[in-house]
């Protein structure tokens, strides 16, 4: 049940105050329930009835007195409406034309008479019936003045409405002007607002004319308001199309009178500018024939069009590009060499390589840029290592950092087919810094990603490679570009999530971690000086004594870097800042007696060596990412099976180091002097201690190995003794990674001896000379060999000795 269209024209007739009366309007009629209209008193609107109850209704209406009694649904969705779908108040309206439709529907042209409220709604007849009251308009005794006020506002309002736009008859206009009763006025006022249906049965409901007037007025104050923002809409979009116009009529006719004069237009001066600037740049063929052709495409363009943007901004990054600019090289081996040791101490190997790059320079102007890879924990100085060197070099640093990236574009750019393309990194860098000769730093190459994008890993292969970066295509600029002057640094915590082609293009230089003795010397040299000047002090009001130093250095940070240390460093800084600024102005010394005052309890337990010898207890070192660790193995036999069990976190390699150690003891049980039955009649336990912090690696198979020899022989395990390596089944101690760190750790936990594959003699060359006279080193090839150093001779050795 719906509102008719266009057929019929709202309309209202005068009905007298006591129409009803003369009509005599039954008490029990049929009912019509409309979807999304309610129909007001004198209102006559066309309805298009389909339910096959609502035609019955009309028949029976039609057949009877012509009346009906129409009701809004309250929720337009039901098909099949209860007592509770409807409202209770409708209007009572005589059925005064009706015609059939060929699709089977009944359109019918009804006109209101007066309220009604159902007080039974009878639902099992062919249709619906209700018993009803009828509602009279409680009308005010004298018309008041704020009654008369309140009609001249709703007529005032009703013209206003029309003249901004309200889709309002003019006769509708007319009538309101000659209506001089408020309830008659507020309903012809609610009919023509296009109100929603609940603020429609709201009004219907009011008996009161004076408040049914009011309630009609405030809906017509907003719908007011609502006319004047739409109005100001509307006026604000014309004139912003008007202004539109008009810039293109100005824009034509300076066109024209450029054209009369002589003059050139916009685009021909930046085309002019354009091939001025060809000229000048020394560039490669290909890189002539393509600025050329986009600047002809560009004197073809239209002004104002997109495309005519796209390549202003692709010429723009071409001539902005350092095709020839380059810095002059500062080939000065000791300047360099000064400012190396100026801004970081130890280092050598690094130093080293920068200074025979530097010495071919200075013979040869042909050699390429190095492709470097520092690798190392953080905080141990990569990133500010790659700004020195290009201080030394006197050449421009640029830094990107490739962590996380995913997309393949942020190396080799976009095509230019797409929206707001721009080149990849690479060539932003070059354009930030002006030169093509730059050292360029590109940070956390292990942590770069992959996925449907593209692989920018497998990018970078391009970049790096310096047999093909002398003609790097960015996809945006569609031409070769010489990277090959740029000296590229990578820097990366960990190799191994670097693929092997990538690391292959780059010469890798490790940078492990710093001893005690370096992190001191550089917190004296660098860090104190540098917090000290951060935080606004100076020397008459802080100095730090290198006893401070060395206790904030090894009970305060655990790190191959020294970043944690320049924290701590800082936060002495701000204590005696807040000192100062309260105006305690004297000296503050800040001493390994009172650094607890200004740090607190001690961060860190020292790894120490045991104090004695025992049985079963070995002391092994470890690799971690912040430097080494000492670790300890520990071995026990108990009465049971032959069981070997394995706690503390271990990973599947250091399980398998376990079974091979036992193995190779089961193997030689004679050569031991060790009885075979003690291996059928007791189980063995190997436990590593920190059971929460996973660990792996083959380096702890002798350390295991001599855990077990010592608990089947009884014999104890020398307590000053430290020792890593890799062992076979048939009892050859193999080459382990990690050397230096390991020693570091074994020299801070005050280990004197360390035993060390045979093979990995060379890797002594990167231990300092102070810890090598501190420390002995014992170098195998055999597990015997660990034995007779490791463990204490048997008991009746001792006695004869």
């Amino acid at each position: 049940m719906g509102k008719g269209g266009n057929d019929f024209e709202e309309k209202f007739e005068d009905i007298s105050e006591d129409k009803d009366q003369k009509l005599h309007i039954p008490k029990k009629l049929p009912v019509l329930m409309l979807r999304d209209i309610v129909v007001f008193p004198y209102m006559i609107v066309p309805l298009f009835v389909g339910r096959e109850k609502s035609k019955n209704a009309i028949d029976h209406a039609l057949s009877t007195h012509r009346m009906i009694l129409l009701v809004t649904q309250k929720n337009m969705e039901v098909e099949e409406p209860k007592r509770d779908d409807i409202y209770d108040i409708g209007t009572v309206a005589m059925v005064m034309r009706m015609l059939k439709l060929p699709d089977g529907r009944v359109r019918i042209l009804a006109q209101g008479l007066v309220r009604a409220k159902i007080e039974e709604l009878e639902e099992d007849k062919p249709f619906y019936s209700a018993n009803l009251t009828v509602l009279h308009d409680v009308e005010p005794e004298e018309k008041s003045i704020e009654v008369e006020a309140l009609i001249r506002n709703v007529r005032s309002g009703l013209d206003n409405a029309s003249s901004l736009g309200k889709d309002i008859p003019p006769e509708i206009i007319i009538i309101t002007a000659n209506i001089d009763e408020p309830g008659r006025l507020a309903d012809l006022v609610a009919a023509n607002l296009d109100l929603k249906v609940k603020n429609s049965q709201e009004i219907l409901e009011v008996t009161d004319t004076t408040k049914r007037l009011r309630k009609v007025y405030e809906h017509l104050t907003r719908e007011l308001e609502l006319l004047d923002v739409q109005s100001k809409i509307s006026s604000e979009a014309r004139g912003e199309m008007d202004k539109l116009q008009k810039q293109y009529f100005l824009r034509q006719q300076i066109k024209a009178i450029q054209k009369e004069l002589g003059e050139e237009s916009e685009i021909q001066e930046e085309v002019r500018a354009y091939k001025k600037k060809l000229k000048k740049l020394k560039v490669s063929t290909e890189v002539q024939e393509e600025l050329e052709k986009q600047i002809n495409r560009l004197v073809q363009m239209h002004p104002e069009s997109a495309e005519t943007a796209v390549v202003r901004n692709y010429l723009d990054w071409m001539f902005a590009l350092p095709w020839n600019n380059s810095t002059v090289d500062n080939l000065d081996l000791r300047k360099a060499k000064l400012i190396l040791d100026e801004d970081h101490y130890g280092l050598d190997k690094v130093k080293e390589r920068i200074l025979e790059y530097l010495g071919v320079r200075k013979l040869s102007k042909k050699i390429k840029g190095p492709i470097l890879c520092f690798v190392g924990p953080p905080g141990v100085g990569k990133t500010s290592l790659g700004r020195s060197i290009a201080r030394s070099l006197g050449r421009k640093f640029i830094r990107i950092s490739l962590g996380g990236i995913r997309d393949e574009a942020e190396i080799r750019g976009h095509r230019r087919t797409y929206v707001g393309a721009m080149p990849g990194r690479i060539i932003q860098g070059l354009r930030r810094c002006s030169s093509n000769n730059p050292v360029f730093m590109m940070d956390e190459v292990d942590k770069i990603g992959a996925d449907f994008r593209g692989d920018p890993s497998s990018a970078l292969l391009e970049v790096l490679d310096p047999e093909q970066n002398y003609s790097f295509r960015d996809h945006y600029l569609g031409v070769p570009f010489d990277l090959s002057k740029v000296m590229f640094i990578t820097t990366a915590n960990i190799l191994d999530p670097i693929q092997p082609a990538f690391r292959d293009r780059m010469e890798i230089i490790s940078l492990p971690g710093y001893t005690e003795e370096e992190k001191l010397q550089i917190a004296l040299r660098h860090l104190v000086p540098k917090q000290i000047e951060e935080h606004a002090l100076n020397e008459k009001l802080i100095s730090f004594t290198k006893g401070a130093i060395k206790k904030i250095i090894s009970l305060y940070t655990r790190e191959a870097g020294v970043r944690n240390l320049e924290r701590e460093i800082a936060t002495v800084c701000r204590k005696v800042a807040r000192r100062v600024a309260e105006g305690k102005k004297k000296i503050t010394r800040v001493t390994s007696q009172n650094i607890e005052k200004y740090l607190g309890p001690a961060k860190i337990f020292r790894d120490q060596i045991l104090k004695k010898n025992q049985v079963g207890v070995t002391t092994g070192v470890a690799w971690t990412s912040t430097g080494g660790e000492i670790l300890f193995v520990e071995a026990t036999k108990m009465k049971g099976k032959g069981n070997l069990f394995l706690t503390g976190s271990l990973g599947e390699v250091m399980k398998e180091s376990a079974q091979a150690a036992l193995s190779y003891a089961r193997a030689h049980t004679k050569e031991f002097g060790i009885d075979t039955a003690i291996f059928s009649q007791n189980d063995f336990h190997i436990h590593i201690p920190e059971g929460a912090i996973p660990k792996d690696g083959p380096s702890g198979g002798v350390t295991i190995a001599t855990s077990l020899l010592s608990v089947c022989t009884n014999r104890k395990v020398r307590c000053n003794i430290a020792m890593t390596g890799e062992i076979t089944l048939r009892g050859n101690v193999l080459p382990v990674g990690g050397v230096k760190e390991k020693v570091f750790a074994a020299q801070r936990a005050g280990v004197k001896r360390m035993i060390l594959p045979a093979a990995n003699k060379k890797d002594l060359i990167d231990i300092p000379k102070k810890i090598k006279k501190e420390m002995e080193f014992i170098f195998v090839e055999h597990i015997n060999e660990v034995y007779q150093h490791a463990l204490e001779p048997p008991l009746k050795e001792k006695a004869k000795s």
